[in-house]
């Protein structure tokens, strides 16, 4: 775990956050090739892949879980189990019911009308892994805010075990949260079937949630095709600390987050610059390191991607966090919620000694569904808004259209767009096929007729 001092180890401070992990490129070729044959292939290529890589023979009809093993899951979950999905659920149905927009009409007097409507997207598939680590909780944090946007259907994907089968508290998840069909596909192959429809898979609108490279290297390349909410990589922690933070809260902390994949970037920036306190934080890591069951990539996670930031002040500990823009952002200092408000880029901000990162994953409320790698900067968590769209109305009067005529059709002939200008021209010419007799309170427009012959004879030169 690398110690460094602020302003000393610039240099390297900055190029360990300007890293970005770059997908290999054998891992891109793998996932193109399997986004080319589900769409030449359908699913036929998803019967392949699982047989390949899930080792399991499943058929095109046995790709949706039954709704019924979804009621069975949830009857046989653990009663207390059973209880703190509600809890969850609740709190983050809580939370989620706060982002909910609404559109808006103006009646603009002697123009017309004009709206924004917002409206639920139609179809989302929400992917959900179930490897080392089935992450129930991101069942109820993905389905849950779509569900209070109004999508019309949710589509859960997860790969099957190897009997065949979904993990169990993901299935019971799905059906507390109102999932409406689940499949048992996993990986690239799961998300090429979301973004084209196969026979037995409807297309969607937008796939979220995390997943291993194959699966963000999916939705990267299949962006445009479907909506992604975010290019999500590995889980990561940043923690402001100073004095009054205790060093077992920031190694137990650290240690969440690295227990994820081995590869998880897990640093504090400790404020008044003691290198003695550094030194006796990583021994507080290695010693905890013991026992955690998945202490092996814990111990790989914080060999080469942890570190230690001695600065002197809170302002420098927040000027380097704004840089990071971690994923989690934890602050165990004095005046934390102060220091909370000058943050610009994190994913999420948790303040003060009580409000450790496992909170936000599970029961605060908030999405966990988080930028990471430094996208805090311009993309947001997961929101009932990742599931709206927005559309606009506009409807003129003849009035309307004849005040902003004369400016319409200025504009349009300086692009050397003259149809443009026409169509305006043409509402307001004789006849009763044009818009009625000419005249009114407004006479027709009349600007642009010179700048229009001028844009024909600047097309003749060009042409010729």
């Amino acid at each position: 775990m690398q110690i460094w001092s602020w302003p000393r180890d610039r240099k390297a401070i900055a190029a360990h956050f300007a890293a970005v992990d770059e997908t290999p490129r054998a891992i891109e070729a793998a996932v193109e090739a399997i986004i080319e044959d589900v769409r030449r292939d359908g699913d036929a290529a998803l019967a392949r892949y699982g047989r390949k890589f899930d080792k399991v023979d499943l058929k095109p009809g046995q790709f949706e879980v039954p709704r019924a093993a979804l009621a069975a899951a949830w009857a046989a979950a653990p009663a207390r189990l059973r209880r703190t999905l509600q809890t969850a659920k609740r709190r983050i149905e809580q939370f989620h019911r706060r982002q909910r927009l609404a559109g808006w009409t103006v009646e603009e007097p002697g123009f017309g009308r004009i709206e924004q409507r917002v409206l639920p997207l139609e179809r989302v598939g929400v992917y959900v892994p179930a490897g080392e680590a089935p992450l129930v909780s991101t069942v109820l944090m993905d389905v849950i805010p779509a569900r209070v946007a109004g999508v019309d259907e949710i589509c859960l994907f997860t790969p099957p075990r190897r009997d065949g089968q979904p993990d169990g508290g993901i299935l019971a998840a799905a059906h507390l949260a109102g999932v409406d069909r689940v499949f048992r596909l996993g990986s690239a192959w799961a998300v090429a079937a979301a973004a084209f429809g196969t026979e037995t898979v409807p297309r969607v609108d937008k796939v979220v949630g995390p997943g291993n490279a194959y699966v963000t290297t999916a939705k990267q390349r299949l962006f445009g095709r479907i909506d992604i909410e975010s290019t999500a990589g590995v889980s990561e922690v940043l923690i402001l600390a100073d004095a009054t933070a205790r060093l077992e809260h920031i190694a137990a902390d650290l240690l969440a987050q690295a227990e994820h994949s081995g590869d998880n970037p897990c640093g504090v920036i400790l404020i008044g610059g003691d290198r003695k306190r550094a030194e006796a934080l990583r021994r507080e890591l290695a010693r905890r390191l013991g026992r955690l069951e998945r202490g092996e990539m814990a111990a790989r996670s914080i060999a080469r991607h942890g570190y230690i930031i001695l600065v002197k002040t809170a302002e420098e500990a927040i000027e380097l966090a704004n840089r990071k823009a971690p994923e989690h952002l934890e602050i165990i200092a004095r005046g934390a919620r102060r220091m909370a408000r000058q943050v610009r880029h994190a994913g999420a901000i948790f303040v003060g000694p009580w409000t450790p990162e496992p909170l936000g994953d599970y029961l605060a409320g908030p999405n966990h569904t988080l930028p990471t790698g430094g996208t805090a900067r311009f993309f947001s968590p997961l929101s009932v808004w990742s599931f709206y769209r927005t559309s606009h109305t506009i409807e003129a009067t003849r009035e309307g259209l004849a005040k902003l005529a004369d400016d319409i059709i200025l504009l349009a002939e300086a692009e050397g767009l003259t149809a443009h200008a026409e169509t305006i021209r043409a509402r307001f010419e004789p006849g009763p096929e044009a818009g009625g007799k000419r005249g009114g309170k407004r006479a027709a427009p009349t600007a642009g007729k010179r700048g229009a012959a001028g844009g024909k004879r600047a097309a003749k030169r060009a042409d010729s």
